[in-house]
């Protein structure tokens, strides 16, 4: 299929459930997944808590918000799921139940077909690279697509124009990317060479970028690394866990363009005085060309995403512990 057929067919997606959106009544999104899938939702929670003034979200695992029932889901309620290959048995059972409330149902998957997409009423096909690779689509990466259903939803139910905005920056991510991998490959070999013999790593992070500190945390280091992490949300940093830093102590603190990056330059100042095994990415160091400046706060978790997945390769590699290797995922029941 061409690139612009690919992208084509996930606008379709998109603007059909967009179409079903002005069917009924929303109030209350739930963005349910587990892992990965769950990290992916926080940039568009941000969004919402910060431009809707009638609908409220909140991010659950997959399992809990069965066994929680919230009492708010019902009629009135969008539930979005993401399962990479929707196969996630939590997730798929969490459609089911949202189903049988009455919510309008839409999951994010890789694949075309798979029994999360039996259970949901919409589905949508984001585009996927391996980490450390260039996505050909990243317009349609599952981020930006679950961005436009989100933002999506703000346009059709308060007229939002940020949809449009997104829209209209999206092309430019491909050059950012490109210039991500280019410019950020050398010092990733770097930062392997220097981290590679930790047993431990923290994350940290806030407001938009809090879930890609989380996703590299418990996917990359402890999934993928076996690596002791945590991801810390650079507010929280001053309550309890600046208590750990010393001068050996690896951070890597992301550092955003939303509000809350003042969060995030107190916690830097912190580790510049009491620290000194620390990695900063941040997103003001990148070419934002074409993008809106409206945008570059929601869209900036993608890139760095990118970053840390570009550091996660060659930290791999350098630690000779291929990404792919697992002790119990997929090896054993659970």
């Amino acid at each position: 299929m061409s690139v612009a057929n690919v992208l084509q067919t996930a606008q379709d997606q998109v603007n059909q459930i967009l179409e079903a959106y002005k069917a009924r009544t929303i109030n209350r999104v739930f963005l349910v997944a587990c892992g990965g899938s769950s990290a992916l939702m926080y940039p568009s929670k941000y969004f919402i808590d910060r431009e809707s003034a009638s609908i409220s979200a909140e991010v659950f695992n997959s399992n809990e918000f069965i066994y929680r029932n919230p009492g708010t889901l019902g009629e009135n309620s969008l539930v979005i799921l993401c399962s990479h290959k929707g196969k996630t048995p939590e997730t798929t059972e969490a459609a089911k139940f949202a189903k049988s409330k009455g919510a309008l149902t839409v999951s994010l998957m890789y694949v075309e077909t798979a029994p999360l997409a039996d259970e949901s009423d919409y589905i949508v096909n984001y585009s996927w690279a391996p980490p450390g690779e260039l996505d050909p689509h990243p317009e349609i990466a599952n981020y930006a697509i679950l961005y436009r259903l989100t933002m999506g939803l703000l346009y059709v139910k308060e007229g939002n124009k940020k949809y449009e905005q997104l829209l209209a920056s999206l092309p430019h991510l491909d050059g950012i990317m490109k210039s991500i991998k280019t410019n950020y490959t050398a010092p990733g070999k770097e930062f392997a060479a220097a981290y590679k013999d930790e047993s431990v790593i923290y994350t940290m992070a806030s407001g938009s970028n809090y879930g890609i500190a989380y996703s590299f945390a418990i996917c990359i280091l402890m999934e993928m690394q076996w690596i002791n992490s945590h991801a810390i949300h650079a507010g929280e940093f001053f309550h309890g866990p600046f208590e750990i830093l010393d001068k050996q102590m690896p951070f890597i603190l992301l550092m955003g363009l939303d509000e809350t990056r003042p969060m995030e330059e107190r916690a830097l100042k912190f580790l510049k005085e009491h620290g000194e095994k620390f990695l900063v990415l941040d997103a003001k160091e990148l070419d934002w060309t074409g993008v809106d400046e409206e945008m570059k706060g929601y869209l900036a978790p993608l890139a760095l995403n990118f970053i840390l997945r570009v550091y996660a390769v060659e930290l791999a590699a350098a630690r000779n512990h291929p990404l792919e290797d697992r002790r119990y995922m997929f090896k054993v029941p659970y």
